[in-house]
């Protein structure tokens, strides 16, 4: 079973998003496999502020796909809703690293938790073969964890 400790590890990056009617379901919440694009927008953001952008690790001969999710809904989200994804880097290994992500959208006098969760990515070349991060990209990504 994976490892369901969803603690947030410094640097905590925050990023808004305001729903858009295309995320939302026939009972007019978001559709719960969006979340999952919410955490995308959330870690290619991160990504790209503090250590290296996806399109650089691509070109350098890399991939990062999910291996292994895990969301825990709280409270839905609706269309227009101004939310906001926290992304954290919390493990970098040799070959994967996993991001933790809480989501949450202001009701009444406080931030309600809507979503949280995590991912897992494994480092691979474009043939699909599992690979180590090349040591420039692993230093920068790991960097994130020094912070």
């Amino acid at each position: 079973m994976a490892d369901l400790q969803l603690k947030m590890r410094e640097p905590v990056f925050r990023i808004e998003h305001r729903v858009i009617y295309g995320d939302t379901d026939a009972g007019g919440v978001v559709y719960n496999a969006n979340f999952l694009r919410f955490f995308e927008i959330g870690r290619t953001e991160m990504m790209r502020s503090l250590a290296v952008p996806y399109s650089e690790m691509e070109k350098s001969g890399i991939i990062l796909p999910v291996t292994e999710s895990y969301l825990r809904f709280k409270a839905p989200a609706r269309y227009d809703d101004l939310i906001t994804i926290a992304t954290s880097l919390v493990e970098v290994k040799k070959v994967s690293c996993r991001f933790h992500y809480r989501i949450t959208c202001p009701r009444a006098d406080r931030e309600q938790l809507l979503v949280k969760g995590f991912t897992k990515h494994a480092c691979i070349n474009h043939q699909g073969r599992l690979m180590p991060f090349p040591e420039l990209i692993h230093e920068r990504i790991s960097c994130i964890l020094q912070s």
